[in-house]
């Protein structure tokens, strides 16, 4: 069981204010040694395992429970890792940056000309944006399908929606990560898919605004034979059936979490300096732009916003670079894109 602390109480800050009171994230040293790698999961029990994959998934939804101004940024971040491993285990070769570039580039709301690669990672942006309460509806699931360049079927989609719903509750957490895995490969779809739901259901299951894309960047994902009985029929014996996949799911599910937990440390600190120099911007859209930053993995230098100029832009971003608030993130001398 994981024990989820009650969301604190929002409190009107405006982003000239100091940065958030509460302290960064930590994880515990013995926590990070309980969590296996994948040449130490042999010798593990699936106990133990599921005992770390609960504390770290715990220490998980403590930093996403604080709805910090910067986890947007954060949430976008680990969508571009998802979206990398998933186009590198496709056989692409687009890197971060080009996938970045992919999506940013393209004219405001035309994402027809991403590419294959792009779309992939539009699917993760879509479940790290979209309200998780309407990811694992009918229409999300065959979005983020189309996304992936999968082939659907709308009976399909109407079954999947069905078992989903019935993983969603009164299963507990292990069966849960495996049935979104055993229920995604009854109708033949993609690892990438897999990872995807699993990661839409933890959300849903510990009522979080929004996903927190985890699997996707985990490499190391145990894999077995479709099943042959319903996915929601055969979650409730899925460790004592098939304990080594269980293991090597929840290890998996382990490392992810710690190191969304490490990353939300890394962008709380450039977060905090972002906000610390926030008084010291002059332009009249500057606010916004700090918002954006806050909000999104990167902004394209050229992007409108407010109604600043080009030139008022790059001045402003140029300036935050100077402070060492935000980072120049494609390395060129045009095209150029900032973020945390």
């Amino acid at each position: 069981m994981i024990l989820r602390p009650k969301p604190s109480p929002c409190h009107n800050t405006t982003l000239a204010g100091a940065a958030s009171a509460a302290p960064m994230a930590t994880v515990p040293a013995w926590l990070r040694r309980a969590i296996p790698d994948a040449q130490s999961l042999a010798g593990k029990d699936v106990e133990d395992v599921a005992l770390a994959a609960g504390a770290t998934i715990g220490a998980l939804d403590a930093v996403v429970r604080r709805q910090e101004k910067w986890a947007g940024a954060w949430r976008q971040r680990l969508a571009l890792a998802g979206a990398a491993a998933t186009a590198r285990q496709a056989g692409r070769i687009e890197d971060e940056a080009a996938l970045r570039d992919a999506v940013l580039l393209t004219r405001p709301g035309d994402f027809s000309s991403v590419g294959p690669a792009g779309s992939m990672l539009l699917a993760w942006r879509r479940l790290a944006g979209t309200p998780a309460e309407k990811l694992l509806t009918e229409a999300g699931i065959g979005a983020v399908l189309d996304d992936l360049g999968l082939r659907r079927d709308d009976d399909a989609v109407s079954d999947l929606a069905d078992d989903l719903r019935q993983l969603s509750s009164g299963i507990g957490m292990v069966g849960m990560l495996t049935g979104a895995f055993a229920a995604a490969e009854r109708y033949g779809f993609a690892r990438a898919f897999r990872c995807w739901l699993a990661d839409a259901l933890l959300a849903q299951r510990l009522g979080w605004v929004h996903a927190v894309p985890l699997l996707g960047a985990e490499a190391a994902l145990g894999t077995s034979a479709r099943p042959r009985r319903s996915a929601a029929s055969s979650v409730a014996t899925g460790i004592e059936t098939d304990p080594e996949r269980a293991k090597s799911l929840l290890a998996a599910q382990a490392r992810a979490a710690l190191r969304a937990i490490d990353l939300s440390a890394e962008l709380e600190r450039r977060a905090d300096r972002l906000l610390a120099v926030a008084p010291k911007l002059r332009a009249k859209a500057a606010g916004l732009v700090v918002e954006r930053l806050l909000s999104d993995d990167a902004i394209v230098a050229s992007e409108r916003i407010a109604g600043m100029s080009d030139r008022g832009l790059r001045r402003l971003f140029d300036r935050l670079v100077e402070f060492g608030a935000v980072r120049e993130l494609s390395g060129r001398p045009t095209f150029r894109m900032y973020g945390l």
